[in-house]
């Protein structure tokens, strides 16, 4: 399963949001620096609205959505790239996840000590990302020293390698990730095998107080933190920011779904910004998901970006990959607009496709197959 970590300076609501999106109390949050020292990891379950209306039109007696992982990671300090803090701990872990959910404090409070005596956004965002590109520049300068001298005698792999680090070292030297260079498809593999910290996908959580978030949701750009933080995530990462409120999620952990709404609903708003972030992360993992819905179960399948419908199939069962014969299938709007499987074929909504079919989002599948 794909891993997601939640990262950040201490004291900004990574674990509080950890616990919102888990729906657990495993990580402590609590107003000191450093109270999350070993990673705490929790799956979490999309949020799909899509499931339930199938489920009703199936009449199915259970709903399994997808899912990932988060991982709380202990926060950073300035120069944790050179051991500071749990510095070194702090960057292993974010090595061994798969993208990075960046929060950062968008809200003022002298109840919650901020580690830099302040709260600013971009100071704060910047630290975090020189300290991820000073990590990647001393891992370069380490394999460029092991390969320069094959590289001198003719072998290809090495050579590719200092051309590539050659390349990388300016622009890391910017202050810009590894992410946003722009390479070639071919050094897009040996980029891969760097295994860089700022190669990583990210996406940036404005956490704000629990009194701003309806606004600040209605209009990010009237927020001036969440503003700065947006207009940094594009330019720099060309990234999303999400607005959240990590605290209103977390008091509404142990409320039932129509308590919560109803909780939410007095505050003027319908969503904590949470499920919005889950979604945002489930993409930003290159994630997607087809559905198969019956009287038993209706089913979230997670499959990557590109997946043929073969691959599709062997996410249930590898005999369905190997015995694939075709794909019966009806986009998940057309099906419930309407209203059957039944008059989706009358209407030539409903397919037959074959093993050259790339799955969408939101396909409605069942699997033809023979072993």
């Amino acid at each position: 399963m794909l891993q997601a970590g939640i990262v950040g300076l201490p004291n900004v609501g990574k674990s509080t949001l950890f616990n919102a999106v888990t729906r657990t109390r495993k990580a402590e949050a609590a107003n000191y620096p450093f109270c999350t020292i070993d990673p705490n990891v929790g799956v979490v379950t999309v949020p799909d609205e899509r499931l339930d209306a199938l489920s009703k039109l199936s009449g199915s007696t259970k709903i399994i959505p997808a899912a990932i992982e988060f991982v709380d990671i202990a926060g950073l300090v300035e120069g944790a790239s050179t051991g500071a803090g749990l510095g070194n701990k702090f960057l292993a872990n974010i090595r061994e996840v798969d993208a990075i959910v960046q929060v950062v404090r968008c809200f003022e409070n002298d109840d919650i000590i901020h580690e830099l005596g302040s709260v600013n956004p971009l100071r704060d965002i910047e630290i975090i990302n020189a300290e991820l590109i000073l990590a990647d520049m001393a891992t370069l300068e380490k394999r460029r020293a092991s390969r320069e001298k094959k590289a001198k005698t003719g072998d290809a792999e090495s050579k590719r390698e200092v051309d590539l680090i050659d390349k990388l070292m300016p622009h890391l030297n910017q202050g810009l990730p590894a992410l946003t260079l722009p390479v070639s498809d071919e050094e897009k593999k040996t980029l891969r095998e760097f295994f860089l910290l700022s190669s990583k996908k990210t996406i940036f959580a404005c956490n704000v107080a629990e009194g701003e978030l309806g606004s600040a949701t209605a209009n990010p750009d009237g927020h001036p933190m969440v503003k700065q933080v947006r207009d940094y995530a594009a330019s720099t990462f060309g990234a999303e920011a999400v607005v959240i409120s990590a605290r209103i999620e977390e008091e509404m952990i142990d409320l039932s779904p129509e308590e919560a709404a109803e909780f939410l609903a007095d505050m003027g708003v319908k969503d904590s910004g949470v499920s919005a972030l889950i979604r945002a992360v489930y993409h930003l993992l290159g994630l997607r998901t087809y559905l198969t819905t019956g009287e038993k179960e209706t089913r979230a399948w997670t499959i990557t970006e590109g997946t043929k419908a073969p691959g599709a199939a062997g996410v249930i069962h590898g005999d369905f990959e190997r015995g694939f014969i075709a794909a019966e299938v009806v986009h998940y709007e057309d099906l419930i607009a309407l209203g059957s499987h039944a008059k989706a074929r009358e209407a030539g909504k409903l397919r037959i496709e074959g093993k050259e079919y790339v799955m969408k989002d939101g396909d409605v599948v069942e699997f033809r197959f023979n072993v």
